[in-house]
Parts: C-alpha cells; sequence; structure tokens
C-alpha cells in the first residue's frame, strides 16, 4: 500500500495504480513470462521488482532517477498479466507511473531530440513517409550522428509502399450483415497499406459494411506508453469524437491499436470524456474476434497448394486482449493451411512501439530470437496481426537470410479468397 502519500497526490491515475500496487504479492510468478528479465537477469527488470520500484518513488523512499533505467527498459509487453495468479493489472500501472514522472524525468538533449521526432512524425502518416524518406539519406552520414539518433537511421526501410487510400464508405457484398467502422492507423498506413486493404476485402466479402472515418488519427498508443498524457489525451478525444454510434463494432487490425483504444477510460480518466471513454471502448474488437464471432459466409477457396504457416502472437492481441484462438481458427479455416506454433511464443519479439528506438540492444536480441524462432518451425509464411510485429519479424529473417514471408492474418485470407499467391 502507499502509506507515505495519499492516493489523491496521484490525481486521477492514483485508485488504479494503488489498486495495482496492493494486488502484488511478490510470488515471482511473473519473472519467467519476462522478456528483460530472460535478456537481463536482473530482479529489478521484473514486472515484480518494477513494482517495487514504482512504489518506493511514489512513496518518496526512493529517487526517480534510481528506478527510471528499469522504467525504460520495460517492454509494456503484459506478458507479467496471464502469467500472474493474482491478477495484478500491471497495465494500469506502467503507463500511468510513466504519465506522472514524465515531467521529472533527466534525459539528455539527443535523447529529448529522438523522443521529439518519433512524436511528431510516426502518428502522422504524411511527416511519418517524410521522415522515413529523409532516413535514407541520413544513412549516408550515420558514422557522424550521436550514437542516441543512430537507431531511427538503421530502422528506416529502404523503399516503402506508395500510398493507398479507402473509401468513407465501402459496402457490403450480397446481403448486409453487419455496419462496422475501422481504424486506419498510422505507421500501418506507410509501412504496410495492404492491411487496410486486406482486412476491408475481407470483411465486405463477408457481407461487413466498413466505415473508415475521416476524422480519425492515431490511436494515441506510441504517446500513452511513453508517458505523454497530453499527447493520448488529444488523440482519445479525436477518435472519441471521430467514429459513428452507429456501426456493430469498431474494428483494429493493429494489436497495439486496439490495446491502446481499450484503455482509453484509463487515459481520459478524471476528464469530462471518461464516460464516453468507458462506452467507446467496449465497442472496439479486433478485426479476428469480430470476424470469428460473424462467422465466415463460407470457407475462402485456398491458395491452390498446401501451405504452413507459423503464427505469431502479438503482445498486446495476447497479452492485452486475450485473443488467441481466433486469428488461429481463421487461418485454420483456409484449405491447405497447415499452422504451427513457435518455441517461446509467449515472448515478445522486441517491437513494443517505439522500444527499437529507446532499448535497440534488447529489441535487437529479442528479434533475432523470435525470427529463428520461426525459421525453426520449416514455415513458408508467418502470420501476426500486429504492424510492428510484422515489421521486427520481416528486418530479423531478413538479416538471416531467410526467404519466410512476412504477412497479416488479413492478407492471408484476402489471397485465399482471391487465389493470389
Amino acid at each position: 500500500m502507499l502509506h507515505k502519500i495519499p492516493t489523491e497526490s496521484l490525481g486521477p491515475l492514483g485508485a488504479p495504480m494503488a489498486h495495482a500496487v496492493e494486488t502484488c504479492v511478490h510470488c515471482g510468478f511473473c519473472l519467467a513470462a519476462c522478456p528483460t528479465y530472460r535478456e537481463l537477469g536482473q530482479e529489478m527488470d521484473t514486472p515484480r521488482g518494477r513494482i517495487v520500484l514504482m512504489k518506493e518513488v511514489l512513496e518518496g523512499a526512493l529517487p526517480l532517477a534510481a528506478a527510471q533505467p528499469h522504467m525504460d527498459r520495460c517492454l509494456g509487453c503484459l506478458a507479467c498479466e496471464p502469467a500472474c495468479p493474482s491478477g495484478v493489472p500491471y497495465r494500469d500501472l506502467i503507463s500511468p507511473f510513466r504519465a506522472l514522472m514524465q515531467a521529472k524525468i533527466q534525459r539528455s538533449p539527443v535523447e529529448k531530440i529522438r523522443r521529439m521526432i518519433a512524436a511528431q512524425t510516426i502518428p502522422f502518416p504524411a511527416r511519418f513517409r517524410v521522415a522515413i524518406w529523409l532516413g535514407r539519406f541520413g544513412k549516408m552520414l550515420r558514422p557522424l550522428m550521436p550514437s542516441a539518433l543512430r537507431p531511427m537511421l538503421d530502422l528506416a526501410p529502404d523503399r516503402i509502399p506508395p500510398t493507398q487510400r479507402w473509401p468513407v464508405v465501402s459496402p457490403a457484398r450480397g446481403e448486409r450483415r453487419a455496419r462496422v467502422a475501422l481504424l486506419a492507423g498510422c505507421a500501418q498506413r506507410v509501412l504496410d497499406p495492404d492491411i487496410n486493404t486486406a482486412t476491408i476485402d475481407v470483411l465486405t466479402r463477408n457481407g461487413v459494411e466498413v466505415v473508415v472515418p475521416a476524422g480519425q488519427g492515431c490511436c494515441g498508443g506510441l504517446a500513452w506508453h511513453t508517458g505523454d498524457l497530453a499527447a493520448a489525451q488529444a488523440f482519445a478525444r479525436r477518435n472519441i469524437a471521430a467514429f459513428p454510434s452507429d456501426v456493430d463494432a469498431i474494428l483494429t487490425n493493429a494489436a497495439g491499436c486496439g490495446s491502446a483504444m481499450h484503455e482509453y477510460h484509463l487515459v481520459l480518466r478524471g476528464a469530462p470524456e471518461e464516460a464516453r471513454a468507458e462506452a467507446f471502448r467496449k465497442r472496439v474488437l479486433d478485426v479476428s474476434v469480430f470476424l470469428h464471432r460473424l462467422g465466415l459466409r463460407a470457407p475462402p477457396p485456398g491458395l491452390g497448394h498446401p501451405l504452413k504457416i507459423a503464427y505469431h502472437d502479438a503482445c498486446h492481441l495476447a497479452n492485452a486482449q486475450g485473443v488467441r484462438r481466433e486469428p488461429r481458427d481463421l487461418l485454420r479455416g483456409v484449405p491447405g493451411v497447415e499452422l504451427c506454433e513457435l518455441a517461446d511464443a509467449q515472448i515478445c519479439c522486441g517491437s513494443a512501439g517505439t522500444y527499437n528506438l529507446d532499448q535497440p540492444g534488447i529489441a535487437a536480441s529479442l528479434g533475432e530470437k523470435k525470427a529463428a524462432a520461426v525459421i525453426a518451425t520449416g514455415a513458408a509464411v508467418v502470420a501476426s496481426g500486429n504492424i510492428g510485429c510484422l515489421t521486427q519479424l520481416r528486418a530479423h529473417l531478413a538479416k538471416l537470410a531467410s526467404p519466410i514471408q512476412v504477412r497479416h492474418t488479413m492478407q492471408i485470407l484476402r489471397d485465399a479468397y482471391t487465389g493470389d499467391r
């Protein structure tokens, strides 16, 4: 319990934070599930250790500077939550803690610049596209760049696909069975816009009318998970206002985005929009869950050949939203598909939003191990439901010279309908 600082002094986020701290019984079941503990082997780089550190900082017993490195190393993958027998809501603690401490954290000028660049480009597709284009030229100056900025250059892809746009309304094919609104995302619209195209294609084939609200923006996940509460609230308010109420569900096809939107009630806790945020988040579903519940009109015809697919659980789909079975069932429904599991499937791939920028060493190690696990399955394709994971897998499979294709679940389903190979 927080004995020395009243919960009220922590503001609207104080109550959920205190509850998370009080729920932890320090049993240690979370250690084996924590990627940073596996990488570093330090108690303070586990959920249990971080909870102790956060508690002591909030009580005034420990300087923030002593806890900050361990907080920064947390991926926010939430693998600790399903592993916890006490049901500690770790998500109610780590992001609020970062938000409350953001103004007090001491960072170098170069780190501040790097974080500012990420915050002002990634959530905005047009800016992000320009930033990637500039990054290609920046690679030539890499030796002259400060070390804190080099990961940004290293991650800039050599090419990005052409811009794609989607109608505000895509009508259902045949009899309409449902009407949904789709979050188009931000980084995904630049790095792999075909995911949205495939999602809309699969939905409309199954009698679903798809609305892509023109006024929507970034989900706010990047801001929320890095402690920028004001920006996260602005993004949440924009989306709550933009998405229509006359739809059966609000769909996401990026695990991180869906997880962030499910936390809008926390992002806007104590704000006038809190009640609307609570109602909004209850309407948010991953597209795989929605299709699984609705049921496909008929199994897709298939790809015309047997295909072995490895499935990678995106952390913010499996851990944050509890979605594991639905995408697997959809993929198994494609004729000729053999689905296989990864070793250590519960361990994060190392993407985790901007983690590749903030902790490049740990992210690279996790990415390499995940790519090796994919290769070990002998699969021809690896599927997942999050743009960050897909980007991470693609980069590390390429480094290992693997020909394995990296695809979103919806892209595989779309290809099964169209016969593309």
